[in-house]
């Protein structure tokens, strides 16, 4: 009886990263590894020319032509509908996480968790499910998760932005012609919906969603 072959493409920029997840891909006889990338640009060329069911990625990949992260995430839910995503990521923010699955991602997987996850996470993802591997599921569980991710006011996003991208709360509120009050008001609530602690924290943040780039390239067209 022949049995069913679900191929996979990798993606992590670390390789001996990668190579450990090539190896534990090994020990699944219906798993088919047909092809890794080690940055978004090698991999966008990869799916270009081979076909395949699940795709497993890193979600920073600074290196390469094009963006990493959400933008990464965009182009490929626009260009590959029908491939299943899954994101291996060092990430421990619940917000984040849940942006995640807004982008369509079905798998998340934490790296400091045992390889041997990717193989159930593959076989959800091929038949339409969903998997968290296990430091993912508790971090999940945690935060009391809403049904929707929160929502920032347009004031509190535009705060967010312009503070991460290296304006201080002086030069903001100077700017928009507001109270240094009125806007470090705007950044506390903005933390606070969002779970974050601290302005490392938010920085943080802001890369892992794309608000600020992890690198300086353009994002895939």
């Amino acid at each position: 009886m022949r049995t069913f072959t679900i191929r996979v493409v990798i993606a992590d920029d670390h390789p001996a990263f990668l190579l450990g997840v090539i190896q534990a891909l090994a020990a699944a006889p219906t798993i088919e590894l047909v092809g890794s990338a080690q940055d978004a640009t090698s991999l966008i060329a990869v799916l270009k020319q081979t076909p395949c069911d699940v795709l497993i990625t890193d979600y920073v990949m600074p290196k390469g032509e094009f963006s990493d992260g959400l933008a990464m995430l965009t182009y490929l839910g626009r260009h590959y509908p029908d491939l299943k995503i899954g994101v291996m990521t060092m990430m421990d923010n619940p917000v984040v996480l849940r942006t995640l699955l807004a982008q369509g991602v079905v798998c998340i997987l934490s790296k400091a968790d045992d390889p041997s996850c990717l193989i159930p996470a593959i076989h959800a993802a091929y038949s339409g499910g969903r998997y968290f591997s296990p430091i993912i599921t508790r971090l999940m569980q945690t935060q009391e998760a809403p049904d929707s991710l929160p929502t920032l006011s347009q004031s509190e996003a535009e705060v967010v932005r312009l503070f991460v991208s290296g304006m201080t709360v002086n030069a903001i509120a100077a700017q928009q012609h507001r109270s240094k009050q009125t806007v470090s008001g705007h950044k506390t609530n903005a933390m606070r919906k969002l779970g974050i602690k601290n302005d490392a924290e938010l920085f943080k943040y802001a890369i892992e969603i794309g608000l600020v780039p992890s690198s300086s390239a353009a994002a895939p067209q």
